[in-house]
């Protein structure tokens, strides 16, 4: 395992890819637990998801901005994850953009259904979350 404070080249490689990542927020009393989310590492070295502007970590994010993401690799790959925790900051523009992207790189949108889906998306409110990298760990096997 290794440990820095950015993220590099070989883990914007693999953060590249359709992977889903799990994230944590700070919880306070409870313990963090993890969602499964689409998200995208920037060239800036930050990552970013979006999700509607009441949801359950938006207003944990309020209360503290600690926010964790981990991805690793799938079943049948050499083991491989990458961790990234920091301060996230909640960010009111660019959130559709965001989804779309992301829709376009887990989903057929040729597909009428996942078009839909994400045409409901992009009708509804949405806000992106944007990791701040403090540390980053990473495991290779």
């Amino acid at each position: 395992m290794t440990n820095s404070t950015s993220l590099t080249a070989d883990d914007l490689e693999f953060l590249g890819r359709p992977l889903h990542g799990f994230l944590s927020v700070a919880g306070g009393a409870q313990p963090p637990q993890p969602r499964p989310v689409w998200f995208e590492a920037t060239a800036e070295g930050t990552v970013q998801i979006f999700t509607e502007p009441d949801s359950l970590k938006i207003r944990r994010l309020g209360r503290d901005p600690r926010a964790s993401l981990v991805v690793a690799a799938p079943v049948g790959e050499r083991e491989r994850w990458v961790a990234v925790a920091g301060r996230a900051t909640v960010e009111a523009d660019g959130a559709h953009e965001l989804a779309a992207r992301l829709a376009a790189r887990y989903w057929d949108l040729a597909d009428p259904v996942r078009a839909g889906d994400l045409a409901a998306i992009l009708a509804g409110e949405q806000v992106r979350v944007v990791i701040h990298p403090e540390a980053v760990h990473r495991y290779t096997y």
